[in-house]
């Protein structure tokens, strides 16, 4: 029916008609809409899963050496594990209520000899609806692996039946969801992994050695594959803390250069993660990290929305970097900048030659840096007055002794260099002198890098894109659980344990700074109460 036709109806007086004609054409256009939009994706994933076989078992990756072609395989699986999730749950909701659910491959039993915990689940309440009495008539087994640091064990779920002989009815208790649908593993046993790979850098091959030390074999290609399907399932609890965190006023911003292996030349070539934390000053504590192939300045815009409706407005402690230049040219974002980088270049210098003059700036800076230890407890207006009273006469002393030095000093020389560096950024470095809510330096930002410069040392490099992304996620949710003096064990898995049944709605009640134990919750309902 086109417009017009809707129109005569409305002429006739039969308005009411023609609103739910239009109603269903509206209806019938957004379901149009999403049906290209999933068969779109579902052609993107399985192109992408297409590409990243075809790498795996390619020629090219059979040069890789051992270590190389362990961490670029776990990488692999797990990437594909990943799009097999997000394959799977597109699939489900284009298939048709008629079509038979496809059978599951049946899993094979585990070893008799691990030590078994049982689990019983009965329904809470054995009355039937008719008023008598149920009889248990059997129950139901299933098993899952569970693991603690050296020893496994089996959690035996026990489903009693209960049936009423006098109506026929059978009831039996639900088994409690999990992340990995009718998977092997345990929460605990899934946080166990994602905290060992990614805070304690153990790679999947090494994993897969000391699991079969304690007493199962556990090949890595399984462990890759809960890895990507955990992945996943964690990203909108990631994609909460960003929207969060691009609510502050003041952030932090950082980055560093990350080794990743270029498909198919088994070479790496240089990737960036960056780190995008909380102002140092601000309750919420967290950092949300992002993996991209280039230190273009491109990643901070897209991060930050410019470009888009929605664009992050604010102040940005960052460094010298030419990459979030634009940002500031673009409006809306105040540039801070990071004392602790013009100290730093001095302190390079006095150390290479015993520079007086470096020893003087040094000593310059170490007075703002003595009044800043003073003040950073304080409240934010005591602290301003602070600033202003103390901190600003110093500042000023090293502004007139850089700007009187500097003609003495030769250009291009060293100490040059570490005098222009303060001198060109000399608005953004004394910016906090005016804002209580900025720090004097990015240092807290660079902190948050520090345990990827680490993991550096034990995982060498990405395997893949994906794989580093997935790997900034988890470690968003990781790092930011231990900024909230959480066990990221501990916080890992009891989110995947309520993850499955937790309304989209409340998703934000498992972010770090939000989470709370069951003791917690427990207390704070009674106290509620």
């Amino acid at each position: 029916m086109s417009a017009e036709d809707i129109a005569s109806l409305e002429a006739a007086g039969l308005g009411h008609i023609g609103a739910k004609v239009q109603a269903l054409l509206d209806r019938q256009a957004h379901d149009r809409h999403e049906i290209e939009w999933r068969d779109a994706k579902i052609e993107k994933l399985t192109f992408e899963m297409a590409q990243l076989r075809r790498v795996k078992f390619g020629k090219k990756s059979e040069q890789l050496d051992a270590g190389q072609k362990a961490l670029f395989d776990e990488a692999v699986d797990a990437d594909l594990a990943a799009l097999e999730a997000q394959l799977a749950e597109l699939m489900a909701a284009k298939r048709k209520d008629t079509e038979p659910a496809p059978e599951r491959p049946k899993r094979a039993a585990l070893p008799p000899h691990l030590p078994r915990v049982e689990r019983h689940h009965e329904p809470s309440n054995t009355t039937c609806p008719c008023g008598c009495r149920m009889t248990r008539i059997g129950e139901d087994v299933s098993e899952k692996l569970d693991y603690t640091p050296g020893s496994f064990t089996v959690e035996r779920h026990v489903r009693g039946k209960w049936a009423c002989a006098k109506c026929r009815t059978l009831t039996q208790a639900p088994l409690p969801a999990e992340v990995i649908d009718k998977g092997l593993p345990t929460s605990g046993l899934l946080a166990h992994v994602l905290v060992a790979k990614h805070s304690d850098h153990l790679p999947l091959y090494r994993q897969e050695a000391i699991f079969e030390r304690a007493g199962l074999a556990l090949p890595r290609s399984t462990l890759a594959a809960w890895v990507g399907v955990c992945g996943v399932r964690l990203q909108p609890l990631v994609d909460a803390m960003k929207a969060d965190l691009l609510r502050l006023p003041v952030l932090h911003a950082d980055e560093t250069p990350v080794a990743m292996l270029a498909p198919g030349t088994g070479k790496t070539h240089r990737a960036y993660l960056w780190a995008y934390a909380s102002g140092a000053f601000e309750d919420m504590r967290a950092v949300v990290y992002d993996f991209t192939e280039s230190r273009s300045g491109q990643h901070p815009r897209s991060f930050l929305g410019h470009g888009t409706g929605s664009a992050w407005k604010g102040s940005l402690v960052c460094d010298d970097y030419a990459g979030y230049k634009a940002l500031f040219l673009d409006g809306g974002i105040t540039e801070v900048g990071c004392m602790a980088h013009a100290r730093r270049k001095f302190v390079e210098l006095h150390l290479a030659n015993k520079s007086t003059l470096a020893a003087t700036a040094i000593e310059f800076i170490g007075q703002l840096y003595g009044i800043e230890r003073e003040v950073k407890d304080l409240p934010a207006e005591e602290r301003l007055r602070e600033r202003r009273t103390r901190a600003t006469p110093s500042v000023q002393a090293l502004h007139k002794w850089l700007l009187e030095f500097r003609p003495k000093v030769l250009d291009g020389s060293a100490t040059a260099k570490a005098m222009d560096y303060s001198l060109h950024r000399w608005a953004a470095l004394t910016r906090y002198l005016g804002d209580p809510a900025l720090p004097i330096d990015n240092n807290f930002d660079e902190q948050q890098i520090r345990p990827w410069a680490t993991g550096r040392k034990n995982w060498l490099f990405a395997g893949t894109l994906l794989a580093g992304q997935r790997a900034a996620a988890i470690m968003s949710l990781i790092q930011t659980a231990k900024l909230n003096g959480h066990d990221p064990y501990a916080y890992l898995r009891n989110v995947l344990e309520r993850l499955p049944t937790q309304p989209a709605s409340r998703v934000t009640e498992l972010l770090p700074y939000r989470w709370q134990t069951a003791r917690q919750r427990t207390e704070q309902e009674r106290n509620g109460r």
